[in-house]
C-alpha cells in the first residue's frame, strides 16, 4: 500500500469489501474496474488488512495483496511503508550488464547473520574478490523463516526476517557506496502455497499447474490487472528500491498469449527508468527455449532484454568434467557440445533432444547479439539444490577440475555468475529448504521431493527433509577456510582479475577462437589473436598445438612458443 492515498483494494470476487485498520473496521466502496476504496488515508506505520464478504460469510482478515511490508508475516496484517529513504550513494552511475561479473547468493545463508545486514559485511570481500554485482535470490515474503524464496505470496513486499523493506534498502545503498550493482531474483510464474490469499480477492491464476503451482492469469478474463500487479512490482524494484536488474524466474513457464508480450512490458518500464534516473537498469531472464527473441532488440522483433541465463554451456562443462550423464545431461558430454556452446551459446539450436523427444532451439545471430547477453556459470541455486543431497561440484571434485571449470568460464567473453561459496570450494551443501506454516504443506514436500529423486534411483533415506531445520543449518557457509579452500580462492581472484586485465570479454562470438583436440585427446584452446586460454578436460595428458608466454595457470604445464604439455585437468592462459 502506497503511503499518503487512500486505502484500496482490487476485488471482484468478494459482494463487499471492509478494511480492518489498527482494530478499527471501516466500511469501503466499490468503484470503477472491481477497485475498492476507503475513506481513510494510509500513512507510512499503519497496519491493516481486508475482509471480504461472498455473499454469506465474511472471511477473516487477509493480508494486502499490494503489501509493501508482512511485519508478521504471511498470515498477519500488512503495513504502510514509508516510499521516502536517505539514500547515501546518490553519486551511483549504474553499470549496464556488459563488463559484469555477477555473485548469486542467498540471503539466509550467505552469512552467519541471514540478513542484509549480514551481506553488507561480506561486500569489501566480494569486491576484492573481482565481483561487480551481486544477485540476490527472491525475497519477497514467504511461509514461515526458512525458504530458497520461490515460495513468495507478496510479491511487492520484503521478507521481514532478511530486515524488511528498510534492509533492502540498506543493503542496496551500501552497495552502490562501494561500486557493487544489485541484481533480484523475482518470480511471476506461480504463488507460493502458504499465505497465498490473493485468489480470494480475484482471478489472479487462471488453472492448469506449471510444476510449482497453478499458471498465473496474464492473459485471460481479468488480466489486465493481474498484468498491472506484477509490472507495478518491476517499477518498484527498479525505482524506488534503485535495483540495477532484475532476473526473472523461468519465464518459459508464463502463459503468455497477448499481442504484447509481458516480457516487452516489462522492458519498457526498465527503458523508462533508465530514462528518467541516467543510471542503467535491466532485465536478465531465466529461459528454458533457447529462443534468441528474447535477447533480440526490438528493432529485430525480439523483446530486447539485457540477458539470460544459458544452462547449455553449465551442462556441457558440467558432464565432460563430472562424468554425470543422467536427466537433461544426457545429451551432452563430448568435446563437441562443450565447443558448440562456446561458439554459439545454444547447443540446441533447432536439433534433436533426446531428453525432450524432440527438436529444440534455434540459433542465435552472433554477429548481431553481443556475447556479454548470455550469462554463464559453473554451477547456481537450481544446479546445486535441485539435486537429491543439495551437493554443490566442490564436494565431488579436484581442485584441479574446479578452476579448470572456472578458468573455461572467466576466459569467455560471456557474462560470468558465480553461486555463493564456489569461490573458495565450499563443502557444505545447498539443499531445498522450507518451513510452511502449515503442517500439511510440509509432509507434502517432503514427500513430493522423494517420489521425484526415487526416479532418478536415490534412496528415500538420502534426500534431506526439506522441513528440517537441520537441512537449512547444513546449508550455511562456512567461512572458516581450509588451506586447500584459500587456494581456491585465490585461484578465483587471479582468474578474475586477470579477466579484466586481459580484456578477455571483448569479443563478440563471431571472432572467437574456439578449437579442440579429438575425444581421445580432449584438448580446448578458446580466445583471442594475443590471448588464449588451452585446457585440457580429461584425465590423461595432453599436447595442444597452441602456445606462446605463460601468463598464469593454478598448476604447472609446460608451455613453449608452438605447443602446450598439460597434464588431467590442467590449463593455461598463454600470451601468443
Amino acid at each position: 500500500m502506497t503511503a499518503h492515498e487512500p486505502f484500496s483494494v482490487w476485488a471482484p470476487h468478494a459482494r463487499d469489501v471492509r478494511l480492518r485498520l489498527n482494530g478499527e473496521v471501516l466500511p469501503m466502496r466499490a468503484g470503477r474496474g472491481n477497485w475498492w476504496t476507503a475513506d481513510r488515508v494510509a500513512e507510512p506505520g499503519m497496519r491493516y488488512g481486508f475482509e471480504l464478504f461472498d455473499g454469506e460469510h465474511w472471511s477473516k482478515t487477509l493480508p494486502d495483496p499490494r503489501s509493501t511490508a508482512q511485519p508478521d508475516g504471511v498470515h498477519g496484517l500488512s503495513e504502510v511503508t514509508d516510499p521516502d529513504h536517505a539514500w547515501t550513494s546518490g553519486d551511483w552511475t549504474g553499470r549496464p550488464l556488459a563488463g559484469q561479473v555477477i555473485y548469486e547468493l542467498h540471503v539466509g545463508t550467505f552469512s552467519p547473520e541471514g540478513t542484509f545486514e549480514g551481506v553488507i559485511g561480506k561486500l569489501d570481500y566480494l569486491r576484492d574478490l573481482g565481483v561487480t554485482a551481486i544477485e540476490l535470490m527472491p525475497v519477497q515474503p514467504f511461509g514461515g523463516e526458512r525458504n530458497w524464496g520461490y515460495d513468495g505470496v507478496e510479491w511487492h513486499a520484503v521478507h521481514q526476517g532478511y530486515g524488511g523493506p528498510e534492509g533492502l534498502k540498506q543493503l542496496v545503498d551500501a552497495a552502490h557506496d562501494k561500486g557493487l550493482g544489485v541484481i533480484l531474483d523475482v518470480v511471476y510464474n506461480h504463488f507460493g502455497p502458504d499465505g497465498n490469499y490473493n485468489g480470494m480477492f480475484g482471478p489472479y491464476t487462471s488453472g492448469g499447474s506449471t510444476g510449482w503451482g497453478e499458471v498465473v492469469n496474464i492473459s485471460g478474463h481479468d488480466s489486465d490487472e493481474v498484468r498491472a500487479y506484477i509490472l507495478d512490482a518491476v517499477r518498484l524494484w527498479l525505482a524506488d528500491y534503485r535495483i540495477d536488474g532484475l532476473r526473472l524466474d523461468a519465464v518459459h513457464s508464463l502463459d503468455d498469449t497477448g499481442a504484447y508480450s509481458l516480457l516487452e512490458q516489462m522492458q519498457y518500464i526498465a527503458d523508462d527508468v533508465t530514462a528518467r534516473t541516467g543510471v542503467p537498469r535491466y532485465l536478465i531472464a531465466e529461459s528454458d527455449l533457447n529462443n534468441p527473441r528474447v535477447i533480440t532488440g526490438t528493432d529485430g522483433g525480439g523483446y530486447g532484454l539485457a540477458g539470460q541465463w544459458v544452462d547449455d554451456i553449465h551442462h556441457a562443462l558440467h558432464t565432460i568434467v563430472s562424468g554425470e550423464d543422467h536427466a537433461y545431461y544426457e545429451d551432452f558430454g563430448s568435446l563437441d557440445a562443450l565447443a558448440k556452446t562456446l561458439r554459439g551459446g545454444y547447443y540446441f539450436d533447432g536439433i534433436w533432444s533426446s531428453y525432450r523427444g524432440r527438436t529444440h532451439g534455434r540459433p542465435i545471430n552472433t554477429a548481431a547479439i553481443p556475447a556479454h547477453r548470455l550469462v554463464t556459470y559453473t554451477t547456481t541455486h537450481d544446479q546445486t539444490g535441485n539435486r537429491a543431497r543439495g551437493d554443490r561440484p566442490s564436494m565431488s571434485l579436484t581442485p584441479a577440475q574446479q578452476v579448470l571449470k572456472a578458468a573455461v568460464i572467466y576466459s569467455s567473453p560471456f557474462t560470468p555468475m558465480l553461486f555463493m561459496g564456489e569461490e573458495f570450494g565450499a563443502q557444505t551443501p545447498f539443499a531445498f529448504f522450507c518451513s510452511h506454516t502449515d503442517a500439511e504443506l510440509n509432509r507434502l514436500t517432503s514427500e513430493g521431493r522423494k517420489r521425484e529423486f526415487a526416479r532418478s534411483g536415490w534412496d528415500h533415506s538420502e534426500v534431506p527433509d526439506p522441513a528440517d531445520p537441520a537441512t537449512f543449518e547444513a546449508s550455511r557457509l562456512d567461512w572458516d577456510f581450509s588451506e586447500e579452500q584459500q587456494e581456491i580462492h585465490a585461484a578465483y581472484r587471479q582468474l578474475l582479475h586477470l579477466r579484466r586485465e586481459l580484456g578477455l570479454a571483448r569479443a563478440n562470438l563471431s571472432k572467437l577462437l574456439v578449437e579442440t583436440g579429438t575425444e581421445e585427446e580432449k584438448w580446448l584452446a578458446m580466445g583471442h589473436e594475443d590471448v588464449l586460454l588451452v585446457a585440457n578436460l580429461s584425465e590423461q595428458p595432453v599436447t595442444a598445438p597452441y602456445g606462446g608466454e605463460l601468463i598464469w595457470s593454478f598448476t604447472q604445464p609446460t608451455v613453449e612458443l608452438d605447443r602446450t604439455v598439460l597434464g588431467p585437468w590442467e590449463f593455461a592462459l598463454v600470451r601468443r
